[in-house]
């Protein structure tokens, strides 16, 4: 279990912390933003995704980017980690892909929702795997005991991939039902 509270404790303290937060910052966020001209439906979608844009990535970024006491290392060889963590199968393998794959989902499905531009699964996987490079080129230099591993980018930019399918999924939906 301590294993566990290590991977997942972080960004369980910071949901909890800024979760309580999210209804606040909203509407504040909507208040301001219907005071300064915008109609609400517009200052609501807004309001709604750029909280949830931060509040669904940013724990993970603090998670990857907390010391831990491992040693710094650099992981280029695609899918090797992935095969080794696979090779495991221990719940740490289900943690490990799970996370890194699930940290960008909301990303991928929320950034395009404020930014029309970033539509497409195709620039969600570009977009996402730039952050996640950002993220792990920011552990090897921080040297915070990471290992900085191509395969976590990999995992990363497929969750904002993944984000953006669903997203496509929904409007696609949400498009049929209103037809009839």
């Amino acid at each position: 279990m301590g294993r566990v509270w290590e991977a997942w404790g972080p960004v369980l303290v910071a949901w909890g912390i800024g979760g309580a937060a999210i209804p606040l910052v909203v509407a504040l966020l909507l208040w301001w933003r219907t005071r300064a001209g915008i109609e609400r439906p517009i200052a609501l979608r807004r309001s709604l995704t750029e909280v949830g844009i931060v509040a669904g990535t940013l724990p993970w970024v603090w998670m990857v980017l907390t010391p831990t006491d491992g040693t710094r290392a650099i992981s280029v060889v695609p899918l090797r980690d992935l095969a080794a963590t696979l090779g495991e199968l221990s719940f740490d393998t289900i943690v490990q892909i799970g996370a890194n794959t699930a940290m960008f989902v909301p990303l991928g499905f929320l950034l395009p929702l404020r930014f029309p531009r970033c539509t497409g699964v195709g620039r969600m996987l570009v977009l996402g795997a730039a952050l996640s490079a950002t993220l792990e080129i920011a552990q090897y230099v921080l040297n915070i005991g990471r290992v900085s591993s191509v395969d976590d980018v990999l995992m990363n930019a497929a969750g904002a991939g993944i984000g953006a399918h669903l997203l496509s999924r929904v409007r696609r939906s949400d498009s049929i039902g209103s037809r009839s």
